[in-house]
């Protein structure tokens, strides 16, 4: 559990042929990272993530083989999933949040237990690399392809192939529309409308130069949007089989995308490691973050829409609070202060032990990403000097005592101060929050 302070922070395709030069640099990167920030523990560059439909926890696949599962909150590696012979390209919840499938470049499809943390089902998929998927409005058929030059179907629940159909050039993104019919991506730039009944291609969107990369459809089934190596992405008109806008910006290849905030925000992220956002409307670019030093590969938006995580070249998967473009989880050096709670297994201490990562005791001690506990009880909320607040503290009143911070961990942050930057985290256990409030106080006193 997170540190209740002013709540604005606590702790966001390889080729199968060349792993072991992915994994050496990938593991010589992780080793250089300082602990406690961010989701590190991959062994190289993260190629993909989804969240979980209710915002809970994480999944990860990287180019070190291993798919792994996160509590978003903490962000606490909770299982590494072990199955992949081959970079991972594809993870994604299932809609009853206990399974999970992946993908791999090795060509193999695996259906994950999450709960017991073993696959219930997996197939050779494809002769090559699967390079995209997607489901049907119902959940029960998955469409993937891969650079076998194949698009293929599957069922859900078992993994038992339903067709599959050649295609002319690889496919590297997919997406259902609400008709069900599939919409693929190709490496020749084309956008591609088939029926799912028989693989017949009914319509052809050309523009992209370059291989298309990710592509979304409307939920009103009128439009999509793509992305591809040229640094665009295109809106498109489905009836009128034309891209109507532009969003121009993005230095070098966008390689994933996502609609928010009701389809009305455009969230992208490309080679060049910066996280962009856009007015769907407009073609208008809102804001930039820097997310990565290098590539960013993949980008997914919670829920409740307050943060985005992006995942990196660099090894690391990183959260931003949207509203501010604040990195929740900035990695810190070693301040060599004592940590008495890392020595004792009383309640207050083990709890307080994933809040010591985000939040400095005093206030000369370097900047983390939550504001320091020196004198919390009595503290109105919102008023540390020099930290950027979300305007939810800013405008707060609250002054932080017992009562205040029981009710922030028994409602959830995201409920009891609507707009904070604190990822959702609820303690139910009262006993183990009395402990935790006891302990803040010893610790936090001035």
């Amino acid at each position: 559990m997170a540190a209740p302070t002013d709540t604005d922070a606590c702790h966001s395709g390889a080729s199968p042929r060349r792993p072991l030069r992915w994994l050496a640099a990938g593991l010589a990167l992780w080793l250089a990272l300082p602990a406690g920030a961010d989701f590190l523990g991959h062994g190289g560059p993260v190629r993909t993530l989804d969240l979980s439909p209710d915002g809970s926890r994480l999944l990860s696949g990287g180019f070190d083989y291993t798919v792994r599962l996160w509590e978003f909150g903490t962000q606490s590696e909770l299982a590494v999933l072990q199955g992949h012979d081959a970079p991972v390209n594809i993870v994604t919840f299932l809609a009853d949040g206990r399974r999970a499938l992946t993908g791999g470049a090795e060509g193999k499809l695996i259906l994950w237990d999450l709960e017991r943390q073993q696959p219930l089902q997996q197939v050779t998929a494809h002769a090559n690399q699967v390079s995209a998927y997607a489901f049907s409005s119902d959940g029960r058929l998955l469409a993937t392809a891969g650079w076998d030059r194949t698009l293929a179907l599957w069922s859900v629940d078992d993994l038992a192939l339903q067709a599959r159909w050649p295609l002319e050039s690889n496919a590297n993104a997919l997406v259902f529309g609400v008709d069900d019919a599939l919409y693929s991506g190709h490496q020749d730039g084309q956008l591609l409308r088939r029926d799912k009944a028989d693989g017949y291609v009914n319509a052809e969107f050309i523009g992209h130069g370059l291989p298309v990369t990710s592509l979304l459809a409307t939920r009103d089934g009128k439009r999509l949007i793509s992305a591809a190596l040229d640094g665009t992405l295109w809106l498109w008109s489905i009836e009128q089989r034309r891209a109507v806008r532009h969003f121009v910006g993005h230095d070098g290849p966008v390689y994933s995308l996502e609609l928010v905030d009701d389809e009305a925000t455009l969230v992208s992220v490309g080679r060049d490691g910066v996280l962009r956002e856009w007015e769907v409307a407009s073609g208008k670019q809102r804001t930039t973050v820097a997310a990565h030093e290098g590539p960013a590969w993949s980008v997914e938006v919670t829920p409740d829409g307050r943060f985005a995580v992006t995942a990196g070249s660099d090894a690391s998967l990183r959260v931003w609070h949207r509203a501010t473009g604040d990195r929740i989880g900035i990695p810190v050096a070693a301040t060599g202060r004592p940590e008495p709670w890392l020595e004792s297994d009383a309640p207050g201490p083990k709890m307080f032990r994933k809040c010591a990562a985000c939040h400095a005791l005093t206030r000369d001690e370097p900047a983390r990403s939550g504001p320091h506990l020196a004198g919390l009880f009595g503290r109105r909320a919102g008023s540390v000097e020099g930290y950027r607040y979300s305007s939810a503290l800013r405008r707060s009143r609250l002054v932080w005592n017992d009562e205040t911070l029981r009710a922030l961990f028994a409602e959830g942050p995201d409920v009891y101060l609507p707009g904070t930057k604190m990822p959702v985290q609820k303690i139910n256990d009262s006993e183990r929050l009395d402990a935790l409030i006891a302990y803040l106080r010893v610790l936090t006193a001035d």
